[in-house]
C-alpha cells in the first residue's frame, strides 16, 4: 500500500534501465517535478517482472501506475517484458512508456503491436534527454487520469 501524504497519494513508478547514468538522470528529472512520485529502479527484464509478481527482494513493492521500459535490456528485453505486463490480467492496464535510444521503425512498430502506450527515443544530448523526461512527466504525471490499482 502506498504512504498517502497530505490526501495524495505519489504516483508509483517502475524505472526498467541498464544504464545507471540515463537511471540516475531520470530519477533526478523525476524528483524535479511537481509531481509526488516515488521511482523504482530495476536494471533489467527480468528483474522487472520479479519486481510486478512482488517476490523476492521485492515482495514489499508497489503496483506501479506507469513504467518506464528501456528496449534493449539484458535477461528478459523490452518486448519480452511488455508482452508480459500487456498479457497479464492484473498489470495490462498500467501504461507502459517505451524509453530507449532505438529510433529503428521496426521496434517503434513492434512496441505498439505489443500494446505500448507509446515510444520515446532518447536524445543523445543532455539537455534534451531532461526536456524529453520532463513532457513525460507532464503528459503521464499532470494531464493524464491513471487506472486505480
Amino acid at each position: 500500500m502506498s504512504m498517502i501524504m497530505n490526501g495524495v497519494r505519489p504516483i508509483e513508478i517502475l524505472l526498467v534501465e541498464d544504464n545507471g547514468d540515463e537511471a540516475e538522470l531520470t530519477m533526478e528529472a523525476l524528483g524535479d517535478g511537481r509531481v509526488r512520485n516515488r521511482i523504482h529502479w530495476v536494471e533489467d527484464g527480468e528483474d522487472a517482472i520479479v519486481f510486478l509478481r512482488r517476490q523476492g527482494r521485492h515482495a514489499a513493492a508497489p503496483r506501479p501506475d506507469l513504467i518506464l521500459l528501456d528496449w534493449h535490456l539484458p535477461r528478459l528485453n523490452g518486448e519480452e517484458v511488455l508482452m508480459e505486463i500487456k498479457q497479464h490480467p492484473d498489470w495490462k492496464r498500467i501504461p507502459v512508456v517505451i524509453m530507449t535510444s532505438s529510433s529503428d521503425e521496426k521496434d517503434v512498430l513492434i512496441a505498439y503491436d505489443r500494446h505500448a502506450n507509446c515510444f520515446v527515443t532518447k536524445p543523445v544530448d543532455m539537455d534534451k534527454f531532461l526536456e524529453a523526461v520532463h513532457s513525460i512527466e507532464d503528459f503521464w504525471l499532470s494531464l493524464v487520469r491513471l487506472p486505480a490499482a
